[in-house]
């Protein structure tokens, strides 16, 4: 499922630095064509710890229908998730694989 994309900016209405002056703009960007890996949670693994979501850096783990799940429209493929699984139920694969 790909977002729609807003009209990008040009380069004099850009702010300096590349500021985002516009708070929750980032739930608007689809990046999922950055990633190269993806995680993939073992549900029978998985002990509902939260270590995934607390420590994923683009609030990528959302908790719904009580169990984690990654949201594939904000994951970049980082492999954070996976470390921090205890468990090991989060196995990160190739794009394209499984």
């Amino acid at each position: 499922m790909k977002c729609a994309r807003p009209k990008l900016k040009g380069w004099k209405e850009i702010p300096e630095g590349g500021t985002i002056v516009e708070p929750g703009s980032s739930i608007q960007f689809d990046v999922s064509a950055w990633r190269v890996s993806r995680p993939v949670i073992d549900q029978a693994k998985c002990t509902k710890c939260g270590l995934c979501w607390i420590y994923c850096p683009d609030s990528a783990i959302e908790f719904k229908d009580g169990k984690y799940e990654p949201n594939m429209l904000y994951c970049k493929g980082c492999g954070i998730c996976q470390k921090a699984c205890a468990p090991k139920a989060i196995i990160m694969f190739k794009e394209g694989k499984k």
